[in-house]
């Protein structure tokens, strides 16, 4: 694949980055259009939740991508994504962020960034919108356990320094989700990088929740967890990493 010609539009202030792309995408722009803002009105985390940081310091960003891949498969663009900030905050500032299924980085039990995917269809061909808001210099919402790149590493990142480094690094692996070679080293650079794998866990689910063993991550992305002696396959849920006390029937 040829490279990625990346098309920033920045915005002082924004209800969402990832409504804007959306929007485009629907429109037929192509990929490699970013959306990135110093301030959401209207940012969203999983389930729609607000998140909200104060200007300028947060990376908050959206990214339009079109891979040829199956909607059971879009799970590893979420992954692509999350492993190129990754490699990005290494390079700018030696924190090594952990990956926590589905779409956490964090520090400890902190976390330092969140992404969210959706996707959009358009003439039969999917689209997906990946948002990535990475706390800088501000820890994040008081409700939530969060640390930041300052915090961790007493370095101050400027958000456009950090989305220059993210989209190199993204190119870098975008190729790769165009072959099943290139798909399969993704997945193992994810499952390397997931702390959740051999956890204890409770996965909240949309009307129940279970507690196990986070045992492995398929090829579609869902996270396998042991119940009991029962594999569960989750395909959406919160989860949260348990203390041996925690996990111990009551």
């Amino acid at each position: 694949m040829s490279s990625i010609v990346w098309r920033i539009e920045h915005f002082n202030v924004i209800d969402s980055t990832n409504t804007w792309v959306a929007k485009r995408a629907l429109e037929g722009a192509p990929e490699g259009l970013v959306a990135f803002a110093d301030f959401q009105s209207a940012g969203r985390g999983r389930l729609d939740r607000q998140w909200e940081s104060p200007p300028g310091a947060s990376l908050l960003c959206s990214i339009l991508l079109r891979p040829d891949l199956a909607p059971d498969q879009l799970q590893l663009v979420v992954a692509c994504v999350a492993l190129a900030a990754r490699a990005a905050l290494v390079r700018l500032s030696g924190v090594r962020p952990a990956l926590k299924w589905p779409n956490d980085l964090i520090v400890g039990d902190a976390k330092i960034a969140g992404l969210l995917a959706e996707i959009v269809s358009v003439d039969e061909r999917l689209a997906v919108v990946v948002g990535i808001g990475v706390n800088l210099t501000h820890e994040g919402p008081a409700n939530v356990v969060s640390t930041s790149v300052r915090a961790e590493s007493g370095v101050t990142i400027t958000p456009p320094a950090l989305l220059d480094i993210l989209l190199d690094e993204l190119e870098a692996r975008r190729a790769s989700l165009d072959s099943a070679d290139g798909q399969a080293s993704l997945r193992d650079e994810y499952r390397r990088s997931l702390v959740t794998l051999g956890q204890m866990v409770r996965v909240e689910r949309t009307n129940d929740a279970i507690v196990g063993l986070a045992k492995s991550v398929d090829e579609f992305g869902q996270l396998i967890v042991l119940v009991d002696e029962d594999e569960v396959s989750v395909t959406v849920g919160d989860v949260v990493h348990l203390r041996a006390h925690e996990a111990e029937p009551s």
